[in-house]
C-alpha cells in the first residue's frame, strides 16, 4: 500500500521563512555515546564562517562510516526552513528548524532499522525523507511534519549484489538511486512514496571491468535537476565518475569518464547550474571539479586543487557543498574528516576546508581562501548543508 502525504506547511513565530539572503552552514559532529551528538550552526558571509550555535541532536553518532554517505539533508526550497540530520548510534533522525533554532525531536524507524556500522544516509524530496541503514540494509521512509517532525511510514529492503549496503543515495519526487559498497547500483520509484524497486539493479561498468585487478565501485550519487542522469563518483585509483542515463524510469549502463589521476571520487555534488561536478579525492587531499554538459550527460576534465593545507598522509573528506544556490556555487565547503597530527595536539580534529571558485565555461580554478581550514573542537564529521539549499 501507497501512503501519500500533503505538502507540509511550515509555520513560524512570525510568518515568515529565514531571510534567503542569509547563509547557513551546518555540520552534523556524529559524536558517539556517551556524548550526545551536536550540529555547528555557522552563518557564511564571503569566504568567512561564523560559529553560531552548538545544539545536541538528543541522539548519538558513530564517528564514521561510509565516506559518501550524506548524514545531513533539507528540503531543496526555501520554503522549507528545517533540516535533518541522521544519528547512527541510536538508530534515528532528529528534525531541526532553523526558525527557532530548536530541534523538532528525534524519530525513530522500525526497532529493526540499524545504521551502527557505517551510518544512516539521508535524502529528501519535498515531501518525504528517505534514510538508509547500513547495518540492516534497510531503507526507510518518514512523512514531512509542518513543523521539521517526522512520522515514520515503513521500511524496504536494500541490498547490492554483492550483499554491499547503500553507501551513496539521492533522490527527486520520482526516483531514488542508490550506490552499493559492493560495486552495484539500483533505482527505485518513490512516486507513491514508499520505494519500490525498478528492477535494474547491477554492476556499475567500472565495477564490472576494474582496472589491472583493483577494485573500483560506486560510492556517491547525485542526480540531475530533470531526472535524466544519474553520476556517481568511484572509489578508484584515479578521478573516475559514472554516469546513468535514466529512461524508462531505470538505470542504464554507465558510461565511465576519467576526469583526473587523483585518488578517488569519494564524494561529488553538482554546482546549481550544473555546469560543474565538484569531486573530493580522499587520498590525494585534493577537490577536482569536471566540466559538465547536462544535455547528454558527458563529462570533461576541468580543474583541480592544491592539496589542502594542514594534512599529512590520507586526509579522508566527507560531503562537499557550495555556498551559493545560483551559477558555480561561487563557494565550496568540504568536510575534512582527517587532520594531521599538530592539529590533533591542539585539540582540533575535523575540519571544514573553504574553496573559491572560477569558470568561464572552458576553464575553471579551485582556490583555498585564507579563510580555510575552520577547525572543529570534535573529530568524525562528514556531513554539511547549505541553507538555503540547492534548488534541486
Amino acid at each position: 500500500m501507497f501512503i501519500i502525504a500533503p505538502l507540509p506547511t511550515y509555520a513560524s513565530s512570525n510568518g515568515n521563512t529565514p531571510d534567503s539572503n542569509t547563509i547557513y552552514l551546518i555540520a552534523n559532529v556524529d559524536l558517539a555515546y556517551p556524548t550526545q551528538n551536536v550540529i555547528d550552526v555557522y552563518l557564511a558571509q564571503e569566504s568567512q564562517l561564523t560559529f553560531q550555535a552548538e545544539i545536541s541532536t538528543g541522539g548519538y553518532g558513530i564517528q564514521g562510516g561510509y565516506f559518501g554517505t550524506s548524514r545531513l539533508a533539507s528540503v531543496p526550497s526555501i520554503s522549507a526552513p528545517c533540516v535533518y540530520v541522521s544519528d547512527a548510534g541510536s538508530n534515528d533522525v532528529a528534525g531541526f528548524s532553523l526558525q527557532t533554532q530548536k530541534f523538532a525531536g528525534t524519530f525513530a524507524a522500525s526497532q529493526t532499522d540499524n545504521g551502527g556500522a557505517n551510518g544512516i544516509g539521508l535524502a529528501m524530496n519535498s515531501n518525504y525523507l528517505y534514510a538508509s541503514f547500513t547495518s540492516s540494509n534497510t531503507i526507510a521512509t518518514y512523512a514531512l511534519g509542518g513543523d521539521c517532525s517526522l512520522s515514520f511510514l515503513g521500511d524496504v529492503s536494500a541490498l547490492g549484489l554483492g550483499g554491499g549496503s547503500i553507501s551513496g543515495m539521492a533522490v527527486n519526487d520520482k526516483l531514488l538511486v542508490v550506490a552499493y559498497g559492493d560495486g552495484s547500483i539500483q533505482s527505485f520509484n518513490v512516486s507513491g512514496g514508499m520505494p519500490v524497486a525498478n528492477n535494474d539493479l547491477q554492476n556499475s561498468t567500472a565495477s564490472a571491468n576494474g582496472a589491472g585487478g583493483i577494485a573500483i565501485f560506486p560510492t556517491a550519487v547525485d542526480l540531475t535537476g530533470d531526472g535524466k542522469f544519474a553520476l556517481f563518483g568511484d572509489i578508484a585509483p584515479a578521478t573516475i565518475i559514472e554516469v546513468s542515463r535514466l529512461a524508462g524510469n531505470k538505470l542504464h549502463r554507465t558510461s565511465v569518464y576519467t576526469v583526473g589521476v587523483q585518488s578517488d571520487a569519494g564524494t561529488i555534488r553538482l554546482s546549481p547550474d550544473q555546469s560543474l561536478l565538484y569531486i573530493t579525492n580522499n587520498e590525494s587531499a585534493t577537490v577536482t571539479a569536471a566540466f559538465f554538459d547536462s544535455y547528454n550527460g558527458k563529462l570533461r576534465p576541468g580543474c583541480v586543487s592544491a592539496p589542502l593545507s594542514g594534512f599529512n598522509g590520507r586526509p579522508w573528506y566527507g560531503s562537499v557543498v557550495a555556498r551559493d544556490t545560483t551559477g558555480t556555487g561561487n563557494l565550496l565547503y568540504v568536510a575534512e574528516y582527517g587532520r594531521d597530527q599538530a592539529e590533533i595536539n591542539h585539540g582540533a580534529s575535523s575540519a571544514i576546508g573553504v574553496l573559491g571558485v572560477t569558470s568561464d565555461g572552458t576553464t575553471c580554478t579551485l582556490s583555498e581562501t585564507n579563510t580555510s581550514p575552520v577547525l572543529l573542537t570534535f573529530p568524525g564529521t562528514l556531513s554539511l548543508g547549505v541553507y538555503p539549499p540547492r534548488p534541486f
